[in-house]
């Protein structure tokens, strides 16, 4: 599958409320992550309770409330705590969202569990490749950016509800770059804290 060059802005529905899981030890450690099932640590949950609280002060401010939107989740534990985190001090069971699994992290193959100092050193092909084309680049068993936007893109199109959605910063940067347009190039750079979330509303993003 090819992403079209269609910005996805124009068929998904709005507004959509993005939180990417909170902090793991293999986040602080600065580990590739990817497809390892890593669960949250203490800053973790607490970046997920922080979210919460903010989203369930916030939705009055669309004149919303959370029975308007659809709750979706990635299948891994650092994404699945988060939310049950973020619903619980919204006041909702912290079990009733629904999973999608195109909804996971990039996986990174061979090279996850390393960091990029262990990298130079024991995979710089890897390092050298990543840097002259971070996009397109399929990681050694695992995937490129470009194969984690088709998914994205894929799953973003069936949708028909305003959303709250907890995954990845691999998948929220491309789902950015989908609503946004940023170009290819950019979005590997894009910013993904994890203290915050992303509101995607009539066109343009937000920091909340």
């Amino acid at each position: 599958m090819t992403v079209p060059t269609m910005p996805l802005a124009k068929i998904t529905p709005t507004p959509l409320l993005y939180v990417r899981h909170g902090q793991t030890d293999w986040n602080l450690e600065g580990r590739m992550q990817g497809g390892q099932d890593i669960p949250l640590n203490d800053t973790g949950r607490n970046q997920a309770r922080r979210n919460g609280m903010v989203m369930k002060d916030f939705l009055p401010d669309l004149s919303m409330s959370s029975d308007d939107f659809v709750f979706v989740c990635s299948p891994m534990i650092r994404a699945r705590e988060t939310m049950e985190l973020l619903r619980t001090e919204m006041g909702l069971d912290p079990q009733d969202y629904k999973i999608d699994k195109r909804l996971r992290e990039i996986t990174f193959g061979e090279v996850e569990g390393m960091t990029v100092p262990e990298m130079k050193i024991k995979r710089p092909e890897v390092i050298q490749n990543r840097r002259q084309d971070k996009w397109g680049y399929v990681h050694p068993g695992g995937e490129s950016y470009k194969m984690v936007s088709e998914r994205i893109y894929e799953w973003m199109s069936e949708q028909q509800d305003p959303m709250i959605v907890v995954a990845h910063g691999v998948v929220m940067r491309v789902l950015r770059g989908l609503l946004c347009g940023y170009a290819p190039a950019e979005i590997p750079d894009l910013d993904t804290p994890q203290d915050q979330f992303l509101l995607w509303r009539d066109g343009s993003e937000a920091w909340i």
